[in-house]
């Protein structure tokens, strides 16, 4: 693994050849080993199979555990043929093994030239990490991170500005993000001077990943840098560079400066220019006379405009993010205009809507670029809705994780208040567990894997994300599915930050939530911890397991709820009967006893008394181990509650409402 304090760097000048490797030096392995035969197995190969994908790109395993090596290799997008792409990764093999000999992890970006860096290179990395291929794991890692600079500096005299070489990279960045081929694009600005950029990722990465590890780059480049002749900052899984010389084939895109100032041309006697200024001075004075009425409502109303777009503060708890707008970004994602949005989305047409809930609709929308968005749009007459888009804004900006869905950005512009999402192309988690035609198509391990995702996803924000977080919301219709059915926490409009020394109860007043996943302390007291969510997760992954939902007594037998039905079905010893019915074909396949651990460790994340049930730290360790002894469950909450108990009624209310998000209830 790499090891962002103990890398050796190894850095020639932009103007000559720019290879460069990060050795890590965490372990090495022994000449004549397993895992040297592992690696030589990878440099033999990956050159071939890098050249011959046609998006240039090769990722692959040798051996076993413990000396399992794991390599991706990635040639730039225009490269001129196969030849010169294996030829280029052979050649970053080669200087990994010179420079960094018997290291077990190595990068490597190799330019394959000689002058002026105009030929490709290509990038390769291998490391002995058991998740280094995961394209997750190296989005927000540093250990892999490279930068190099051009020591000259753009003239004084020059047009361009520090926003317009920001908004090159940040236009090239999104076009590369939308390319879904090959995940590359390049662009000129028509500037003083020419400005040429390039942006790229592996083409394994999502459009919304891709795009916010291009962000993230792009968030390094600052007002010094940025105005250097040059420069470069890569990850493995993503890069971005700019030159005031075209460095690449023909550029994909052309891109005006915000703004140019041209500087007088020489020669030109200085009487001449002053008549001229005079008359330009005299001619915008009696325009601006002439209109200033009609002009003065509109002027007025631009002027409020661009002080809404350039600061934006979003006030929340004792956090606060100011947004500038110069750049249109903060912390990897980006300021959209609402004619943007409304383009994207096709005037917020009927056929792109996706849903409707407490804060507004969702839409699909497109860019012009190709990338798919979800849009969601903040009801005018929702109150409880503005709150919420700032709590969103203010949390999931600082948080990433594969398994929380991605903001891209969002929209502040007068009333319209809009969130825009990565897109999900198999919505939520809902729409297969409960529909009696999709659920077939969730097998056992597909299920397995999202409750194993959704579990990591719970224990980032828990605890190990910069803010600590209680989501207090989670069911299936907020876990949404990407292209591959990886489950994705969202909606954070309800979600809590609490400090990563108190695991103690925090309460409220104002009880918010989905009935029927809502631990039984926070539904009745507004008491809330890490604990209501492990609930919340229980209640899921029985939904999971058995394809019904936490309410309705035609699904639960006699109860009147699954929680209930489940913990009637274990006493017994009659778990196999709550599994859902399409996974019977698949059970003679499946050891038993990987389904009973499950039910098991639902039981004990709804337990009734939230000091019983597990943390997420524990829930993760159980799922991951097949030997670990669980301990039995205790009862549930309600799990006496039977069909026809008049005695109950209220119980049985808090508990069967599941569908809507419930926010300005008050604790009892």
């Amino acid at each position: 693994m790499l090891i962002p304090g103990v890398l050796l760097l190894f850095l020639m000048p932009l103007s000559a050849t720019g290879t460069a490797q990060l050795c890590g030096s965490g372990s090495n392995y022994t000449t004549n080993s397993t895992y040297q035969s592992n690696l030589a197995a990878l440099a033999a190969t990956l050159p071939t199979n890098a050249s011959s994908s046609p998006q240039q790109f090769a990722a692959a395993t040798a051996g076993q555990a413990p000396d399992a090596v794991q390599a991706l290799t990635l040639c730039r997008g225009d490269f001129a043929n196969d030849t010169a792409c294996a030829d280029c990764v052979a050649a970053s093999f080669q200087h990994a093994q010179q420079t960094c000999p018997n290291d077990e992890a190595a990068t490597v970006y190799y330019d394959y030239d000689d002058v002026n860096n105009q030929r490709p290179g290509c990038v390769l990395g291998f490391s002995g990490d058991s998740d280094f291929l995961s394209p997750a794991a190296g989005l927000t890692e540093n250990g892999t991170l490279f930068e190099a600079w051009n020591p000259g500096n753009i003239s004084a005299d020059a047009t361009i500005t520090a926003a317009d070489v920001h908004k090159l990279l940040t236009v090239t960045a999104q076009d590369s993000a939308a390319e879904a081929a090959r995940r590359y694009s390049t662009a000129v600005m028509d500037a003083v001077p020419t400005l040429y950029s390039l942006a790229q990722c592996t083409p394994d990465l999502s459009a919304g990943d891709c795009l916010a590890c291009l962000q993230r780059l792009i968030g390094m480049v600052n007002a010094t840098t940025s105005m250097r002749q040059g420069g470069r900052i890569f990850v493995l899984r993503c890069n971005i560079r700019f030159e005031t010389f075209m460095f690449f084939d023909q550029p994909m895109r052309r891109i005006n400066p915000s703004s140019i100032t041209r500087a007088p041309p020489t020669g030109i006697k200085a009487w001449i220019i002053a008549i001229c200024l005079a008359s330009a001075v005299a001619l915008a004075a009696f325009c601006f006379m002439v209109y200033c009425r009609c002009l003065r409502g509109r002027i007025r109303k631009r002027s409020v405009r661009l002080r809404e777009r350039r600061t934006i503060k979003l006030h929340g708890g004792d956090h606060e993010l100011v947004w500038d707008m110069e750049t249109g970004m903060l912390s990897g994602f980006s300021f959209f205009e609402f004619d943007q949005i409304q383009e994207a989305t096709g005037n917020f047409s009927e056929e792109n809507k996706l849903g409707e809930g407490g804060f507004g609709r969702v839409y699909k929308g497109h860019f012009l670029q190709g990338m798919e968005i979800a849009v969601k749009r903040l009801a005018s007459h929702s109150g409880q809705g503005l709150a919420e888009f700032k709590n969103e804004v203010q949390l999931i900006a600082k948080l990433q994780h594969r398994n929380l869905v991605r903001l891209l950005g969002c929209c502040s512009q007068g009333e319209e208040k809009i969130l825009v999402y990565e897109y999900m192309p198999n919505k939520s988690l809902d729409f297969f567990i409960f529909d009696e035609r999709r659920k077939a198509l969730m097998d056992w391990n597909r299920r397995l894997s999202i409750i194993e995702g959704i579990a990591e996803g719970l224990l980032y924000l828990h605890k190990h994300s910069r803010l600590r977080v209680i989501h207090r919301d989670l069911k299936p219709s907020n876990i949404l599915l990407d292209n591959e059915m990886n489950p994705k926490i969202s909606d954070f409009g309800l979600a809590k930050i609490f400090s990563p020394n108190n695991n103690e109860e925090n309460s409220t007043r104002r009880v918010v939530g989905t009935y029927g996943y809502m631990a039984p302390e926070y539904a009745s007291e507004g008491l809330f911890s890490i604990k209501s969510d492990v609930f919340s997760f229980g209640v899921l992954v029985l939904e999971i397991l058995s394809g019904k939902r936490n309410s309705g007594s035609h699904q639960c037998g006699d109860f009147i709820n699954l929680l209930g039905y489940a913990w009637q079905l274990w006493e017994d010893r009659r778990w196999i009967d709550i599994v859902d019915a399409s996974l019977n074909s698949f059970l003679p396949k499946t050891h038993p006893t990987e389904i009973m651990r499950c039910i098991n460790i639902a039981l004990l994340c709804v337990q009734e008394n939230a000091v019983d049930r597990p943390n997420m730290l524990d829930v993760t360790a159980m799922l991951s181990s097949k030997t670990m002894i669980l301990r039995e469950p205790k009862h549930p909450p309600y799990f006496n509650l039977r069909v026809g108990n008049e005695e109950d009624t209220s119980a049985t209310q808090s508990c069967s409402i599941n569908g809507v998000t419930l926010s300005i209830a008050t604790a009892r």
